[in-house]
């Protein structure tokens, strides 16, 4: 029966003590939205807390989400598509999207994503094939240059969205285009 007194008395004193370390609200909610709601209390120091970047989502669970939306050649490529976006002003399924509805890369990305690296069909030099699309020495560089494609020529401009996009993207201005990449953007949110 002392033993059971000196505990519980002891955990009260660990506890009065331990109520003086104040834990940073953002931190605490954080961690604890992170272990399924359950009520977790630890010293900031002793938690390591992904900070959400983007629609609630934490860079790692943004990227793995991005990732399944992808497969064949730009398979795996989730976390540079979701980090260099971010990094550059560019909404991520926004990059994807359109990348996807332009190479096929949701089934099986076209020749000149396979042979050339060139995930947003980008002209240039050096050149890869006919038609004066750039080969870039790596599939990571290619997407780099193609978020920066879209920063520069678009976001930067003010044309953020994919109705907004269509017309110097393509052109033209239907809703065709615009519609098909808003679908490809609701089936990376919902993945």
């Amino acid at each position: 029966m002392r033993i059971l007194r000196f505990s519980i008395l002891l955990l009260v004193g660990i506890l009065t003590i331990w109520s003086f370390f104040p834990i940073p609200t953002e931190t605490k909610i954080n961690y604890v939205e992170r272990v399924e709601n359950k009520r977790v209390f630890a010293l900031p120091s002793m938690v390591e807390v992904d900070p959400v970047v983007y629609e609630d989502m934490t860079l790692t669970e943004l990227a793995m989400k991005i990732d399944r939306s992808l497969s064949s050649t730009v398979q795996g490529q989730g976390y540079l598509f979701a980090s260099y976006s971010l990094e550059r002003g560019v909404d991520p399924y926004l990059a994807v999207a359109i990348m996807l509805h332009e190479t096929g890369c949701g089934w099986e990305c076209s020749s000149l994503v396979k042979k050339c690296n060139n995930v947003g069909g980008q002209k240039g030099y050096p050149s890869c094939g006919t038609g004066g699309y750039q080969r870039f020495a790596s599939l990571e560089d290619g997407i780099r240059k193609y978020i920066d494609n879209l920063k520069t020529n678009y976001i930067d401009k003010g044309l953020t969205t994919p109705s907004l996009i269509e017309a110097r993207y393509t052109g033209y201005r239907t809703g065709t285009w615009s519609s098909k990449v808003e679908n490809y953007i609701n089936q990376i949110r919902s993945k």
